[in-house]
């Protein structure tokens, strides 16, 4: 799938999960399904458990944070990010 086709599959709705990335308009945030990637879970576990995603739907998440992080600034952080 061409990457306009995978961006195509995020949506933005003011008034929808606080107006952030969502996949298709359902309310499954982009950065909910970057958490369970980054948590270990496979595409396979995520497609399981959600069972109204497609696969692609994934790969618009990943496309989506790459291209978020591709205009990304580090200058634009003011103060280190504290862990708790």
């Amino acid at each position: 799938m061409f990457r306009e086709d995978l961006l195509n599959r995020i949506t933005i709705e003011e008034g929808k999960m606080g107006g952030r990335p969502c996949i298709r308009g359902l309310r499954v945030r982009v950065v909910d399904i970057i958490g369970y990637l980054a948590a270990g879970m496979s595409k396979e576990e995520i497609l399981e458990d959600f069972s109204y995603l497609e696969e692609d739907d994934i790969h618009a998440a990943c496309e989506y944070v790459t291209m978020v992080l591709a205009d990304f600034k580090p200058s634009s952080i003011k103060e280190p990010m504290q862990l708790s």
